[in-house]
């Protein structure tokens, strides 16, 4: 027999996986934040604006920014549509949580429409398809982010 308990039966045992929660709908709406309870921030050793990356389903993954709310449960992350969208979940799926400490901050993205998304607009495509995205605003920012191709640069 070995130490800490019978090896037959440790199979049956749950495994803790703190890092693996259940999705939940966000309350804001911004594309680019997760919430998480304080408890389970300071489990996973988290602080508020660390970036992180959540895994989904088929292999799908994404970065975000992490805030605390204390009327989320600590086995449950909030996010909003989108970002279920971007790692194929729905509400009550599962999804990994990892901190992402080595995330740079973007000097300048280049956003390229795709043709039918721009049909249509006349004047400044930039100003009527993107102006409320001001010069100083800050976010996680992946391709499916704003409706274009992004290319970093």
């Amino acid at each position: 027999m070995a130490e800490g308990g019978d090896l037959s039966t440790a199979i049956l045992k749950d495994k803790k996986r703190p890092n693996r929660l259940v999705v939940e709908d966000a309350v804001n709406d911004d594309n680019s934040v997760v919430a998480l309870g304080q408890a389970k921030m300071d489990e996973l050793q988290l602080f508020r604006g660390d970036t992180v990356l959540l895994k989904g389903k088929k292999r799908k993954q994404t970065v975000c920014i992490v805030l605390s709310d204390e009327n989320c449960p600590d086995d449950k992350i909030r996010m909003n549509r989108v970002v279920r969208n971007n790692l194929r979940v729905r509400l009550g799926d599962i999804v990994s949580v990892q901190p992402c400490p080595d995330v740079k901050y973007g000097k300048r993205i280049h956003v390229l429409p795709i043709d039918d998304t721009i049909e249509g607009l006349t004047g400044n495509i930039f100003e009527v398809k993107w102006g409320l995205w001001g010069v100083e605003d800050w976010g996680a920012v992946g391709v499916k982010s704003w409706g274009g191709r992004g290319l970093w640069g």
